[in-house]
Order: C-alpha cells, then sequence, then structure tokens
C-alpha cells in the first residue's frame, strides 16, 4: 500500500484597505515566506469605505484569515473589532497587525517601531509630523518613547488634541510664519494617494531646505509628489522602508515567532530584496 503524505495547512493572510491595489504587501510577505519555508500565502482585500467595526470583524473571522495587515483608512476604526489589544497599539489607539487565534481577534502595531528602525540612524532630535491620523499617533508614540522633540502640524486642529502631551502642536497655516529648522521632515497625511502635496509648495519648501531628511509615509511607483519636491532640497525616503520594517514584525506575530535582532532582520533583509532596495 503506497504511503500517503499530508501536505500541511496553508495559512492565508492578506492587507485590508480602501485603496488597495498599490500595495506591496502581498509582494514583500510572499517573498519571505517562501524564502523562509512557510507554508502561507498572503494576498490583499478591498474593503468598502463605510464598513462597520462589526462587519470588518465578521469579514476577517468568516474569511478563514489566520491574520491581517489594517492600513488606510481603518487603523482606528478596526480597534472596536478586537478582542484584545496588545502592547503599543493601546497607547496609540491605532492597530495595523490583527492575528486571529481560536476565533479571537488580537491588535498589535507594528507601525511605531517598524518607522523608528527605519530613522533611528539619522539620530534625529526634532522632526515635524504633518498629519493627524492613526500612522501619525503611532510615530509620535514611539518618538516620544525614544525621547525625539516633536511638532506636529495637521490642516485642521480638531485632531491635534491627541499630539499635545509629545510637543507643539499647530495648524498647517502656522507653520507659515514659524522660522524653525527640523531634522526630519514627515508626511503622514493621505495627500500623496491624490497625487498632491500636503500643503502648499511655498510653506513646504523652506521646512525642506532645513531639513536633513524628508520622508514621506506614503509610496508609489516613481515619487511621491512629497519626495518629488523633497528631493530637490534633502534626502528623501518614501513609505517602503517603513513597509519591510513593519512588515517583517508582523510576519514574526503571524507565525507567533520569538522576537530576536537576528530573527527580524533576516525577515526584513528579505523583504528588501523583493523590492531591490537596501535598507536605511
Amino acid at each position: 500500500m503506497q504511503e500517503q503524505h499530508t501536505q500541511p495547512l496553508i495559512k492565508l493572510f492578506a492587507v485590508l484597505g480602501n485603496p488597495i491595489k498599490h500595495s506591496l504587501s502581498p509582494l514583500i510577505h510572499n517573498y519571505a515566506l517562501q524564502k523562509l519555508g512557510l507554508h502561507s500565502f498572503y494576498t490583499r482585500f478591498f474593503l468598502p469605505q463605510d464598513i462597520s467595526s462589526k462587519d470588518l470583524r465578521t469579514f476577517i473571522l468568516s474569511s478563514d484569515l489566520s491574520g491581517v495587515n489594517i492600513t488606510l483608512p481603518f487603523k482606528e476604526r478596526c480597534i472596536e473589532s478586537l478582542d484584545n489589544i496588545e502592547g503599543i497599539a493601546n497607547k496609540i489607539g491605532a492597530v495595523n497587525t490583527i492575528v486571529c487565534k481560536n476565533q479571537k481577534l488580537n491588535g498589535y502595531n507594528t507601525d511605531a517601531e517598524g518607522f523608528y528602525h527605519s530613522i533611528k540612524h539619522y539620530q534625529p532630535k526634532h522632526i515635524l509630523l504633518l498629519g493627524a491620523g492613526g500612522s501619525a499617533r503611532s510615530i509620535a508614540m514611539v518618538l516620544a518613547q525614544h525621547s525625539i522633540a516633536i511638532t506636529t502640524a495637521n490642516r485642521s486642529k480638531e485632531k491635534l488634541q491627541y499630539f499635545a502631551q509629545f510637543g507643539e502642536t499647530m495648524s498647517f497655516d502656522m507653520l507659515n510664519t514659524h522660522n524653525k529648522q527640523y531634522d526630519i521632515i514627515i508626511n503622514a497625511t493621505s495627500a500623496s494617494i491624490n497625487g498632491v502635496l500636503p500643503m502648499p509648495k511655498d510653506v513646504l519648501t523652506p521646512l525642506l531646505q532645513k531639513s536633513m531628511l524628508a520622508y514621506d509615509l506614503m509610496y508609489q511607483q516613481g515619487d511621491t509628489p512629497f519626495c518629488g519636491l523633497a528631493k530637490q532640497y534633502t534626502h528623501t525616503l518614501d513609505g517602503k522602508a517603513m513597509l519591510i520594517y513593519q512588515g517583517a514584525l508582523a510576519l514574526l506575530y503571524f507565525h507567533n515567532i520569538a522576537f530576536s535582532d537576528m530573527q527580524f532582520m533576516q525577515v526584513a533583509k528579505l523583504m528588501a530584496e523583493s523590492l531591490h532596495i537596501t535598507l536605511p
């Protein structure tokens, strides 16, 4: 009688967002999963902008997903979908990684540490953070933990209240008369998705001229509008660096792999290899 070999079940993971077709997460995760010999597959799902927290939870649990990454515009909304919120995600109030286990959803935030890994070698003293959404919250929290001064600016003042605990806050209009120098300027707005700058060019340009790095959390094929302008005056990074570092952390959570610097960097380097880029 011929011996039968059973194949291990393939775990399914995905990134959820709107828009989502631009996402490189399936590429970097599947490349790393294959190289690491893990029996998993990673895809992406486009969800309605107005999906409720309850329907988001139902979608995840009914889709046989073992874990998901969450991107715009669901990072804050998904909080109410969860059974548990772990680590720094509790303080941030935003989740970008969810692990599904025994019909329970456990939320994490890998954006924060992923971002810090991408800028720490610049050793910044003062950072200007543009935007006040879920990604901005993650960044503000981790910068504060590493004792880096933060000024947060946003188009409207309403969302800035949360950021007052980390340092100075102001509207974009106030930046026009604000003559300070920042080591790094971070575009955490969604302006690049719409193909525009986060603020008027004549306000942004003087800030870029005095910085050592301009960092757009968004990415696309070619330069984002923010990076396209910034590269005339300073060094630039786009969201692929943060994508890789947060993705490496998420992969470890998804597969219940104990964190170590060696494991983390091995995964991150594989993900960077998939995009043919060098990590900062």
